[in-house]
């Protein structure tokens, strides 16, 4: 018998190897997950994000056989929980939970610890949570067309209140005066909750904010819903029309959720992610949990959500720029 070639033992050796580390790889991936998984959630307790992020945990540790831990880490407005999992073993035991932070984020900050686009892989979309535009009783508009026709009346007359500079309550108002090429002065608040107020009290003129955080106040006749700034309208306000219905074409804003990991997390463990929150996430006790605190739930392909995530980017680029509000 001849002795093999030393070049063919070389290309042998190394389709052993190969074969070895896929086998290993899969042989991983099916032991997905051996041991607890940590979520991380970017804001304090209490808000939407906790209330989401808990009710999912919960679902996906029933679901899997191990525990999914809720891990509160806010800070530098969110970013310290993406960058946590940015720079977290590639190995599907840390994943985040996001609001369109991890869009707009490379538009409002000049220097971030991570890389959204490069060191996060998306797995899925998960929620939203509808927008609707407010004013204040005083305000002589019953329908956003009016509004639209006094803020062009009366350039710069007009104010609308947000929760702070670069959040959805902010850009959204400011897409809105895109569209219409109309002029309202922004008057930040600290928190979404205390612009609310400022409304109720006739300090700003105008607010757009969740449903399920204003829509006991619109009951009360406190303040007056002009539409939803989304594809349809809110359960919570059946008679208000949406911004399509209202006249005005591409003003859907809503707040987003979805699930990332680190970016150089296996393919097959994203797709078992993937997998497990569609379950979850079309379950009828989870769909009624969430519903409760209006919250809509959905699910999505990574790609899906990646495109999405880059298409929110490119879109408030826009905005951002046109309004001239510069990075932090």
């Amino acid at each position: 018998m001849h002795p093999m070639p030393r070049a063919m033992r070389r290309i042998c050796r190394g389709l052993a190897l190969a074969i070895c580390a896929l086998a290993a790889h899969v042989a991983l991936a099916q032991a997905y997950p051996a041991k607890p998984v940590r979520m991380i959630l970017p804001f304090p307790p209490g808000g939407p994000t906790d209330l989401l992020g808990r009710a999912i945990a919960q679902k996906l540790s029933d679901q899997i056989g191990h525990q999914v831990i809720a891990d509160n880490r806010p800070g530098a407005g969110g970013n310290l929980g993406l960058e946590l999992a940015a720079k977290s073993p590639p190995d599907g035991y840390t994943i985040v939970l996001s609001s369109p932070l991890i869009a707009l984020g490379p538009l409002l900050y000049s220097r971030l610890n991570y890389d959204p686009f490069k060191d996060l892989a998306p797995i899925s979309q998960i929620a939203v949570i509808q927008n609707v535009l407010l004013v204040h009783p005083s305000v002589p508009a019953k329908t956003l067309k009016e509004l639209i026709q006094v803020a062009r009346r009366s350039p710069g007359k007009l104010n609308y209140g947000s929760g702070g500079v670069g959040t959805t309550t902010h850009l959204a108002p400011e897409l809105l005066k895109s569209l219409a090429r109309i002029n309202m002065v922004h008057v930040p608040y600290k928190g979404s909750g205390l612009a609310l107020i400022g409304l109720i009290g006739g300090q700003v003129d105008v607010l757009i904010m969740a449903v399920p955080a204003s829509a006991a106040q619109v009951q009360a006749g406190k303040v007056r819903a002009l539409a939803v700034l989304s594809t349809q309208r809110a359960a919570a306000l059946p008679d208000v029309p949406t911004t399509k219905e209202a006249g005005v074409e591409n003003l859907e804003v809503p707040i987003w959720y979805g699930i990332l990991a680190a970016a150089a997390t296996p393919r097959d463990i994203i797709a078992r992610l993937n997998s497990e929150l569609t379950k979850a996430l079309t379950s009828s006790d989870l769909k009624e949990r969430l519903a409760g605190a209006g919250i809509e739930p959905m699910n999505s392909t990574p790609e899906q959500f990646g495109t999405f995530i880059r298409s929110e980017n490119v879109r408030f680029a826009k905005v951002i720029k046109d309004a001239g509000i510069k990075p932090e």
